[in-house]
């Protein structure tokens, strides 16, 4: 199960890299002038994850596996981008395919470094995207209420609930607000995904900051923070400068970096923990002598289901699952501790897995 998330931001404000440091290659063009990024990069970033290690030394797994997100490098967007302008239309597709976006901000001050507006405003940077994609979805929906007249009038159930869903998001759009905002039942969550209107994606304010201000960021991440907390998005500062010196460093060099920055962890670790809250995301495990292994399931996810992220043959034969708490896992010494101590249950195809879960799945087949 892959999870996307979209770098996004106007020209000049850090995304490529950003993108770099997260991907610790090179991969994207970071250069000092618009649309340098042409192609949608891809990379894929490890989720830290401290327990995995601790799972897989108790166990004496052999290999270790981490979960992983991919983050999807989108060149920067101007004012006009709806229309075409820049490189919209190609754009404005890629982010329809990604579960979320990072909304990277520029908060930083450098007069070697040119911004499209010719200003450092990190609030109506957000607000020129925003609307940007607001009017891709008003003209998007447009196009498809008019798509579905002779389907509506001949009752067809599928199309009056579109149209429903379409005139709901048009309507919230008309006043200014994102089609997040509109309130979807359950019964209407998956048509109203397969919708992939642009700002119905969850949104994830980056504030990129200068060297000095990492740790504590500077009144333009203050103004941000305050934006995000109005609208119930997340933000995080970082300075991507400081996470590209990061990314090229060895393991214990990093530590010693971050430490004399006044750092606790990478701000890049911070951003992908972040996705992954943002996207309601939680990890289970399995643990063995050949491989400490993590998986990435959405809150809320049966056993069968988890058991299918594995391989679809153990949801379809699913059984049951042998579950152990990490908590317990550790405490006991490993499976076999836990399972004396009575710490090991049985669960049936109506549990919701927990995260931290380490589980072994029975199924036939």
């Amino acid at each position: 199960m892959g999870f996307k998330v979209g770098i996004v931001g106007l020209p000049n404000v850090g995304k490529s890299t950003l993108f770099n440091a997260l991907t610790k290659t090179a991969a994207a063009q970071a250069a000092n002038f618009p649309f340098c990024t042409i192609e949608p990069n891809v990379g894929d970033v490890v989720m830290p994850d401290a327990r995995l290690d601790t799972l897989a030394k108790i166990a004496g797994s052999k290999e270790i596996i981490p979960t992983r997100m991919s983050f999807v490098d989108i060149a920067g967007l101007v004012k006009g981008a709806s229309k075409g302008e820049g490189l919209g239309n190609q754009f404005l597709a890629t982010i329809r395919e990604v579960d979320a976006i990072a909304h990277v901000l520029r908060c930083f001050e450098d007069g070697d470094v040119t911004h499209v507006e010719g200003r450092v405003d990190p609030v109506a940077d957000a607000e020129v995207i925003e609307t940007e994609l607001m009017i891709a979805d008003m003209e998007s929906i447009e196009k498809r209420l008019q798509g579905l007249v002779r389907k509506v009038r001949g009752g067809d159930k599928e199309a009056l609930q579109q149209e429903r869903l379409l005139k709901a998001a048009l309507a919230v759009l008309e006043e200014g607000e994102p089609a997040r905002t509109v309130e979807v039942s359950d019964e209407d969550k998956p048509a109203w995904k397969a919708l992939q209107l642009l700002t119905t994606k969850k949104v994830l304010y980056v504030c990129n900051v200068g060297e000095d201000e990492a740790a504590e960021g500077n009144a333009h991440s203050a103004a941000v923070a305050k934006m995000a907390a109005e609208q119930g998005a997340a933000a995080v500062v970082i300075s991507a400068r400081i996470e590209e010196e990061i990314s090229q460093l060895a393991g214990d060099e990093q530590t010693m970096f971050l430490e004399e920055l006044g750092l606790h962890e990478a701000g890049l670790d911070r951003l992908i923990k972040a996705g992954y809250q943002l996207l309601h995301l939680e990890t289970f495990f399995t643990v063995g002598p050949k491989e400490a292994r993590a998986w990435t399931i959405r809150e809320g996810t049966l056993a069968p289901q988890a058991a299918g992220v594995i391989h679809g043959d153990f949801e379809k034969g699913f059984i049951r699952a042998e579950t152990i708490a990490y908590d317990d896992f550790v405490a006991a010494g490993g499976e076999a501790g836990a399972k004396d101590a009575g710490k090991m249950r049985a669960e049936g195809k109506t549990y919701m897995v927990k995260d931290g879960d380490v589980l072994h799945f029975l199924h036939s087949g």
